[in-house]
């Protein structure tokens, strides 16, 4: 079978809080309990949700945003990550058919669907309807001739009575019955101001979680009609992404040194797309993880600093305790040294969080609010920095329930284009920190001039 053939399957809802997260991680956990390999992916840009994936599985959580990435990124960037794969599943976001606000389909499941040639599974809450179940399945598989709506699973079914009604009612539909799970809170994740608890912070509970996940699935979905259904897909024309040919056309490292770009991780800091790690590869860099609230010292050898988002608001205590740390992470930016950070990175990067000294590297104070930031953004660079060019047009999401005062500083990190005009970051030295979240897949420059940077740093340091 050829990469391009993959089996896979896109696992929807008619809307939020169907159980997309639930079926989703419990078919990739059974599937792989019964030794296929699995890969794991998500629309969207969602963070939280791919680290139960990838606790299922094994393998790296991805996503797949046709926003952030661009529609013609969707299908390689899938054969990149499903590579080796014996079955792909992609859990969905919000409704199938609900997208970037105001742009249509753009970035919704149906488009990522379709972009995959893949049939999609609905979900669909069945708790408060019985015949009407078919109704709604109905609609959603008419809406759009070009989206397979392939089989549906019943979840939050009350009794064996419900169940019997809901089967009798999708027999006229058209659409088959691919499980049916009853109403069970035994399995649920916790939740907080942004959405689930990441797994780097329950991780024995969430094994916990996925086990019983794994377990509720093989006891009422066909998994044999799901992996059949997942085989029939044809092959995709793409090339499968590769971040050294991404980098072939911009800046890198291509003779030693190899910089060594530091990533901070741990339970502070979840927020990562897998594949900003492989371009800093691809690009030449050295790639080592530390866990801000545990190190007390950088990586040796550190010539540049990625700090993603997370949830330092929940660790402020902590992540001030580690004084050691504050003040290596301090020096490296007073060097010079490219320090790219998102979000909670910027947070990091302040003079204090809610209060609590942080390594005091941006004239600014953050604090946790009641008012939820979230959306997509278009931004500018505004002038040359250590992680992009001036002009340097890129897309990002904003998601937190914090703000920064001021929120920009005299050298701006972005210029925002849309849906509002405002500018937004800091950049200064080599620092660029921002509340952005920026998929580097979409623009590898950036991975390139980071590690270019780091690089020149390094040299350098070894000629003085």
């Amino acid at each position: 079978m050829s990469g391009g053939a993959i089996p896979r399957l896109v696992i929807a809802a008619p809307s939020s809080g169907a159980g997309k997260t639930t079926v989703a991680t419990g078919l990739m956990a059974a599937f792989a309990e019964a030794g296929l390999v699995v890969s794991p992916h998500k629309v969207g840009p969602d963070y939280i949700d791919p680290g139960y994936h990838s606790l299922a599985t094994g393998r790296p959580g991805r996503n797949l945003d046709a926003y952030l990435c661009g529609p013609g990124r969707i299908a390689p960037l899938f054969l990149h990550g499903a590579a080796g794969a014996d079955l792909a599943l992609v859990e969905g976001v919000m409704g199938l058919f609900d997208g970037a606000s105001g742009m249509g389909e753009l970035s919704s499941t149906a488009q990522v669907a379709k972009l995959l040639r893949a049939p999609v599974v609905l979900v669909v809450d069945a708790s408060s309807q019985s015949r009407s179940v078919a109704a709604l399945v109905h609609g959603f598989a008419s809406w759009d001739p070009q989206v397979r709506l392939a089989g549906v699973i019943l979840n939050k079914v009350g009794s064996d009575r419900h169940e019997e009604l809901l089967r009798e009612a999708m027999e006229s539909s058209g659409v088959p019955v691919l499980g049916a799970l009853r109403r069970d809170g035994r399995a649920g994740t916790p939740s907080r101001h942004l959405g689930l608890v990441p797994v780097a912070e329950r991780r024995a509970e969430a094994v916990e979680s996925v086990a019983e996940l794994a377990a509720r699935v093989r006891e009422g979905c066909d998994l044999e009609a799901l992996l059949a259904l997942a085989r029939t897909v044809p092959e995709l024309p793409d090339a499968p992404w590769d971040p050294a040919a991404e980098l072939s056309v911009t800046e890198g490292v291509t003779a030693p040194p190899r910089p060594l770009i530091a990533v901070a991780g741990g339970p502070a800091f979840t927020f990562s797309y897998a594949e900003h790690a492989e371009l800093l590869a691809a690009a030449g860099a050295e790639v080592a993880a530390f866990d801000p609230l545990r190190d007390e010292q950088l990586p040796p050898g550190t010539r540049g600093l990625v700090i993603g988002g997370g949830f330092p608001e929940m660790y402020a205590p902590d992540l001030s305790a580690n004084a050691p740390l504050r003040a290596a992470v301090a020096a490296l930016a007073a060097s010079g040294a490219p320090v790219s950070a998102e979000c909670a990175g910027l947070l990091y990067l302040s003079r204090s969080l809610d209060g609590k000294p942080m390594c005091g590297v941006l004239p600014a104070e953050s604090r946790m609010t009641e008012r939820l930031t979230l959306g997509y953004r278009e931004a500018v660079a505004l002038r040359d920095n250590a992680l992009a060019a001036a002009g340097t047009r890129v897309r990002g999401h904003e998601f937190h329930r914090t703000v920064l005062e001021p929120g920009a500083g005299a050298g701006p990190a972005w210029g925002l284009t849309h849906p509002e005009r405002r500018v937004e970051g800091f950049v200064s030295g080599g620092v660029h920190a921002s509340y952005l979240h920026v998929h580097w897949a979409a623009e590898p420059s950036l991975a390139g001039r980071l590690v270019a940077s780091a690089a020149r740093g390094a040299v350098a340091r070894s000629s003085a």
